[in-house]
């Protein structure tokens, strides 16, 4: 059957404001009419219809930083497990790093990520292109024909374009292009050995320490470089209050700047780093308190246009090190969804301003004619129980690693309280997860009624 209509959905849609009690009408992937008026009794026999019982629908995420095992690493991840852990996770499009083994510097690579993600079929998968060759920091890579391979930005990935000059470069060129330079905000010079943010619990645990400063001061000497080329330019994981201000300022003075963060700035702080826990070593570190509510703020405000995962699988035996010794990096496409609604039951942002940076401004960022509920639009859509508590339990992740920052009872409490977290990811479709995936393309075993609050597509 190739129409369907998804009725009695509340229907959230953040590009249009629209937040109702409506229908979808869909037809071969495609949304053919949506809103309060979709009638449905009158409609014909052939049309599949499908009661949400007044669950929450919004448009599928859009996850803006993911990176995968493949090529060269594929005992981390590979496209199966990626696609599978973003499906479980609401995710229905993700735009990968480059910083793979060999990076992804030619169009030959590229090419094979973007096959990759096809053959796999169960979400859409881009990828960015790295800013210099093997992402060294050297030498600017080929930029024009890796765009038009269908590379949807430019970036180093997890390194800093340091150079001066080189960062100038990319952004001259790009503007021909209209696309976006990406930036790790770190001044690396200043970051040295440090393992987590300076401050009074780095003293305590005897940890080298990273200042706050080293990430503003590099944005700021960028946000200089766009003045004088009028490149597009994007931050990617901000996480002090200092980046947001100027972040706020550049943007009140007309320059092509957006930037980006991660569930774990705006819900954990240096706190979490206590006994040594690596699985909370991210980079750039976790902040301060007063970081982490502005942070919320920037979200709440639209100062930070969108919120990625930074999905970076890491194995057991590189985490379950001495914390000086342990590799940066956490995975978050299963708990991206679940951890930024927690805001909106702490009654910190709305649920429309929590789901914008997840949709419909990742889209715009990047070109993409996904995450909006609209006539013509693809039908990707999550539905999920607002009210539903989830348990976050990183064995239960469909991901090959499980180094969540979440895990390990470091944010034990619900919806209803003002504390961290949430609950059980548990892909079994017995009704204990938070939302349920809506794949456009048939997914073996999928039976809508039977998992109507649990994990489709996985």
């Amino acid at each position: 059957m190739s129409k369907k209509i998804y009725k009695n959905a509340r229907l959230l849609d953040p590009g249009s404001k629209l937040d109702a009690l409506g229908s979808v009408l869909i037809e071969n992937g495609v949304i053919v009419d949506v809103g309060p008026s979709v009638f449905v009794d009158a409609m014909q026999d052939d049309i599949e219809v499908i009661d949400c019982s007044g669950l929450c629908l919004c448009p599928g995420l859009i996850d803006m930083r993911v990176a995968t095992g493949e090529p060269g690493n594929e005992h981390l991840e590979t496209f199966d497990s990626v696609s599978n852990s973003a499906a479980a996770g609401g995710i229905t499009s993700i735009i990968c790093l480059p910083n793979t083994d060999p990076a992804i510097d030619d169009v030959a690579l590229l090419e094979f990520v973007e096959r990759r993600g096809a053959e796999v079929d169960l979400i859409n998968v881009r990828s960015y292109a790295a800013a210099t060759k093997g992402t060294l920091g050297l030498e600017m890579s080929e930029v024009g024909l890796l765009y038009q391979a269908g590379a949807l930005g430019f970036t180093d990935g997890h390194k800093a374009i340091h150079d001066a000059m080189l960062m100038r470069r990319l952004l001259s060129y790009t503007t021909v292009f209209n696309t976006m330079v990406i930036q790790h905000p770190e001044m690396v010079d200043l970051v040295g050995e440090g393992v987590m943010s300076e401050g009074a619990v780095a003293t305590e645990l005897g940890l080298n320490g990273i200042p706050p400063e080293a990430e503003v001061m590099l944005i700021e000497r960028d946000l200089r470089l766009v003045e004088m080329t009028g490149g597009k330019y994007h931050v990617s994981r901000v996480s002090t209050a200092a980046s947001v201000d100027a972040i706020s300022r550049a943007k009140s003075r007309g320059l092509p700047v957006s930037c980006d963060t991660t569930p774990h700035y705006f819900t954990l702080n240096e706190e979490a780093v206590r006994g040594y826990r690596t699985f909370a070593k991210v980079s750039p570190p976790l902040r301060s308190e007063n970081d982490r509510q502005a942070i919320v703020e920037g979200i709440s405000s639209g100062v930070i246009d969108a919120v990625v995962s930074d999905h970076s699988p890491r194995d057991q035996d590189s985490k379950r090190l001495p914390f000086s010794q342990a590799s940066f990096g956490v995975v978050g496409l299963e708990t991206l969804l679940p951890v930024t609604l927690e805001k909106v039951h702490e009654k910190s942002i709305s649920v429309l301003d929590a789901l914008a940076p997840l949709t419909c401004n990742p889209a715009k960022l990047l070109g993409l004619k996904e995450g909006r509920l609209q006539k013509k639009y693809p039908a990707n859509f999550v539905l999920f129980d607002l009210d539903r508590p989830f348990i976050i339990d990183g064995d239960t992740f469909l991901s090959k690693c499980k180094n969540s920052p979440f895990n390990e009872d470091t944010t034990a409490s619900n919806f209803n309280k003002n504390g961290n977290l949430i609950s059980s990811n548990t892909p079994s479709g017995n009704g204990s997860g938070l939302f349920a995936f809506i794949p456009t393309k048939p997914v073996d075993g999928y039976n809508f009624s039977s998992i109507t609050y649990g994990i489709v597509g996985a």
